[in-house]
């Protein structure tokens, strides 16, 4: 398949499966209400999907940007499978890409480790998440990697909702990148309150 095969294949199960709108508004990672939502672990968490996601940002997306990162990595839950993905699709392509997982507070037994991979080896990280509203929880994960030492300049993820999130990022030196926008789906956006 090619690059627009592909993305168009992702887009139609972001469609038919990922996105949702309803009359009773959801509440959002941030907090946030809205009519409209987007779970990517319809995607994440199936093995053919993810497979799929994988290999376009890593045959397709990441090279269009010019970016062949060290490490991926993110908070958890959103981030993880898409850092193993990306990790073991770049392995399978020759190259040792390694997958790191930022906790959401530090685990209070063992090491108490805030991040979980091989970070000593590491010296900087491509940021990523599943969907970004306010980039919260991106945040909180660049934040993280920085204090270990690991430079965070440049991140993706599946979906921008478009609702600040991208700005956030970059005003605190993040450059990101989406596959897919909430304005992507047009019309269907459009209905109801936003």
């Amino acid at each position: 398949m090619n690059e627009e095969t592909v993305r168009q294949n992702l887009f139609q199960l972001m469609k038919e499966k990922v996105y949702r709108y309803s009359e009773e508004e959801f509440t959002l990672a941030s907090g946030r209400k809205s009519h409209h939502y987007f779970n990517c672990k319809e995607i994440l968490l199936y093995p053919d999907r993810l497979t799929l996601l994988s290999e376009y940002i890593v045959n397709y997306f990441l090279p269009k940007l010019n970016l062949l990162p060290e490490s991926v990595g993110g908070l958890t839950m959103g981030a993880d499978p898409i850092s193993y993905s990306v990790s073991l699709q770049f392995y399978k392509n020759g190259k040792i890409v390694f997958p790191l997982v930022v906790r959401k507070e530090a685990k209070d037994h063992g090491t108490k480790k805030l991040i979980e991979g091989a970070i000593s080896n590491l010296k900087t990280c491509l940021v990523v998440d599943d969907v970004i509203t306010t980039g919260g929880s991106t945040l909180k994960a660049v934040e993280a990697l920085r204090a270990s030492g690991i430079t965070v300049d440049k991140g993706i993820c599946i979906l921008d909702r478009e609702e600040g999130g991208f700005e956030a990022l970059a005003n605190a030196g993040v450059q990101m990148y989406s596959i897919f926008k909430k304005s992507d789906f047009g019309d269907e956006i459009t209905r109801g309150k936003q």
